[in-house]
Formats: C-alpha cells, sequence, structure tokens
C-alpha cells in the first residue's frame, strides 16, 4: 500500500489536471457560443439563396428549348459508378467519441458503396479525417499532359486521372477549419463542380456532425451532387444521440451556462421561405441558363460551408462534454485518494499508539 507522502503527490497532480481540464471546458463552452452565433447567421443567407433558386426553377423550364438538355450539369443524375465522399472531422482531440464516430460512419458508408462495385473517392477536412485515411488508403494519381499550341507561344496543360485502386484519397484540407473561409470552401466545391460535370464522378456525398443544438445533433451523411430539391438536405444515412449522451451533453452544457434549446426561426427565415413559394410573376433580367450557371456553384459551396460551421460547433460542444465528464472523474478520484489516506495515515497513528501502549506496558 502507498504511504501517505506519495498519496499526497497523487491526490496534488490529479487536482492540478481537473483545473487543466475545467479551464478547457469553459474555453470550449466560449468557443461553442461564437460557433453557435456564426451558424444562425448563416442561416437567413443560405435560406434566402435557396429559395431565390427555388423561385428561379418554378418559372423556367429545366430544359433548353432549343437543345432540350438540362440546364445545369449539376441537375443531371447518372449512374453512380464513381462516388466522391467528402469526411468532416475535427482538428483536436480530446472531444470524447466525436472523431471516431464520424470515421465509423463514414467507413460503414464506403463499405456500402464497394459492395455495390462502385468505385470511391474521398476528400478530408480536418487534421483528424486526414489521419483516418492517409495510411489506409493511396492518394490519387493525376498527369499533366502539356500540349502546345501550333503558334508555339501558348501552352494547355490538361490533367488526367491514372485510377490504380478502388478507393483513392483525392484532396486533404487540413486548415480549412481553422477560420472556415467561405472562399477557401468555394474554390474546393468548385473543384469537385468541376470534378461532376466532366462526369469523372458520378454523385457526391457529405459526411459531417450535424448541429442544431447541444441535445439535438447527429452524425449524417447528406448527398450533394446531383441537386434534387434545393433547399432541403436529402439525408441518405444517420445516426442519433443516445440518450444517455443526451443528459451528458445537457449538464455540461448546464453547468457552463450555454443554452440547449434549439433556436427559433426568424422572422426573416420565414419570409425568406414564402419568396421560394409565392404565385408571383418575377421577371428575371438574365437568361435561365446563364443565372443557373452562375447560381448554382455558389448553392453547393454554401452548403458545404453550412456544414463546416455545424461540424465546428459539434466538436466544441464534444469536448465541453468530455471535458466536463474528465473534471467530475478527477473530483472522485479525489475524494477516493483522500479518503485512502486519512485510512492510511490513521493506521499508521493507531500503530504507534499500540507500540507505545506495549512498550509502558512491558516495563
Amino acid at each position: 500500500m502507498a504511504n501517505v507522502l506519495d498519496l499526497r503527490r497523487r491526490i496534488r497532480s490529479v487536482k492540478n489536471t481537473r483545473q487543466i481540464t475545467r479551464a478547457m471546458k469553459m474555453v470550449s463552452a466560449a468557443k461553442l457560443r461564437r460557433a453557435q452565433e456564426r451558424t444562425l447567421q448563416s442561416r437567413p443567407y443560405a435560406q434566402a439563396f435557396a429559395s431565390v433558386l427555388q423561385s428561379l426553377m418554378r418559372r423556367t423550364d429545366f430544359y433548353s428549348e432549343a437543345t432540350g438538355e438540362v440546364l445545369h450539369p449539376l441537375l443531371i443524375e447518372r449512374e453512380e459508378k464513381n462516388v466522391l465522399v467528402i469526411v468532416v472531422a475535427g482538428d483536436k482531440g480530446f472531444a470524447g467519441g466525436f472523431n471516431s464516430n464520424i470515421g465509423k460512419a463514414a467507413q460503414r458508408f464506403i463499405d456500402e458503396r464497394r459492395a455495390k462495385g462502385q468505385n470511391v473517392d474521398i476528400e478530408s477536412i480536418g487534421k483528424k479525417a486526414i489521419g483516418f485515411y492517409k495510411k489506409r488508403f493511396p492518394a490519387a494519381n493525376y498527369e499533366r499532359k502539356e500540349e502546345h499550341y501550333d503558334n508555339d507561344l501558348a501552352t494547355h496543360y490538361e490533367v488526367i486521372r491514372h485510377r490504380a485502386e478502388p478507393i483513392e484519397v483525392t484532396g486533404e484540407h487540413p486548415t480549412l477549419l481553422l477560420k472556415t473561409d467561405f472562399g477557401e470552401v468555394s474554390e474546393m466545391a468548385y473543384s469537385i463542380i468541376e470534378r461532376y460535370t466532366r462526369a469523372e464522378i458520378d454523385g457526391v456525398y457529405l459526411v459531417y456532425n450535424e448541429f442544431k443544438s447541444v441535445i439535438q445533433q447527429r452524425i449524417v451523411v447528406e448527398k450533394l451532387l446531383p441537386i434534387r430539391k434545393l433547399g432541403s438536405h436529402e439525408i441518405t444515412a444517420s445516426e442519433e444521440m443516445s440518450e444517455e449522451q443526451r443528459e451528458a451533453a445537457g449538464k455540461a452544457a448546464r453547468s457552463a451556462g450555454v443554452s440547449i434549446a434549439e433556436p427559433e426561426e426568424t422572422l426573416f427565415e420565414s419570409e425568406a421561405k414564402k419568396f421560394g413559394t409565392a404565385e408571383v410573376d418575377y421577371i428575371f433580367d438574365q437568361d435561365p441558363a446563364r443565372l443557373f450557371r452562375h447560381l448554382m456553384p455558389r448553392y453547393v459551396a454554401t452548403q458545404i460551408f453550412h456544414a463546416l460551421l455545424e461540424s465546428v460547433a459539434a466538436e466544441h460542444a464534444a469536448r465541453m462534454t468530455a471535458t466536463d465528464a474528465a473534471t467530475k472523474n478527477a473530483g472522485e478520484l479525489i475524494d477516493e485518494l483522500s479518503l485512502t489516506m486519512n485510512r492510511v495515515r490513521q493506521a499508521a497513528i493507531t500503530k504507534e499508539i499500540i507500540e507505545i501502549v506495549s512498550g509502558a506496558a512491558a516495563l
């Protein structure tokens, strides 16, 4: 059995750990509030943008009168032979099962696609997501083919994909979650759209943690491309929080002063929904094909951007819950160690008293 000095050192060490976890909990709670505010601020724009597109699609034809083709390639549905899976996880650990649950959900979806004989490309967002697949699957092999024009004054480069394995990593984005800048998200979205337009991929899916409130979260697999219905999320698979997880998250939020209620729909959002379905004959100045060409890629970028904001908020909520549990466990361990130390000290005192009494009796 450890002596009193060792137990005191252990108690001091656990107390220091408890101070760290308590501070991490408060930091995560503060970051969660900011992430929630940013997510709420982005919702009116996303809703209004989708409503404008809904209004446009209700008042124009999907097909060109001259050629009979679909107005935008992102609306074209093809047989899915090659699919792209975008996996959004966190940048840091100490968030409970947040990162591992996303990795498991993404792997289940990938296995289902491989069982159907489909090729899978993976784009990882976040350092933890990159770590999942960096050593597990090979990176995609691209070759840049150089072609000279006749006048030899300009050079054209064509990128050719050489697929070697059925599952390959085509992109890694380790810094995308640091600031969640819409410009960087748009660059990634436009590259994905270009690949879909070239028919290099036939479907795009997004795996992330959907966040509505601290106690209302779920891991979802959302289909991004092709676009079937604007303004709604096409969820192909989801995994809800357990009652135990909800209870732990609720306790952590209440102790940190974070609201657990789902934000109500604002007046602007409700009015934006009416715009898309209102029976008003709007006159569009530009050609419908041109409007679709410019607005559709931005709509996809907005969907990805909003998913990243929700994932960041969910990560902070998971870290707040994990550090709250660690703080409570540290307190329980301190109580147990203190009780053990008191017993050891009392036993030592009792032993000394017995020795003194025995010595006195021997005299």
